[in-house]
């Protein structure tokens, strides 16, 4: 799916990722906690959370994105 179509997913609540990326088991989703805006998380291939994840140039103009 295209990058606006991922984006729409996560805002559901579905985790995504690209299937182009190298990693196993890496995705993106959403995290809400009282009292702070909303952020997305990457969760990388070594099973670490990075907070405040954002779409690359490369991200955007992708269409391999999935529901995951």
């Amino acid at each position: 799916m295209k990058s606006h179509e991922a984006i729409k997913a996560v805002l559901e609540g579905h985790r995504i990722a690209r299937s182009g990326w190298n990693g196993k088991g890496m995705y993106v989703y959403q995290y809400e906690a009282i009292g702070f805006k909303p952020v997305l998380v990457l969760r990388t291939a070594q099973g670490e959370r990075q907070p405040g994840w954002v779409f690359s140039q490369d991200d955007v103009f992708s269409q391999d994105w999935e529901i995951v």
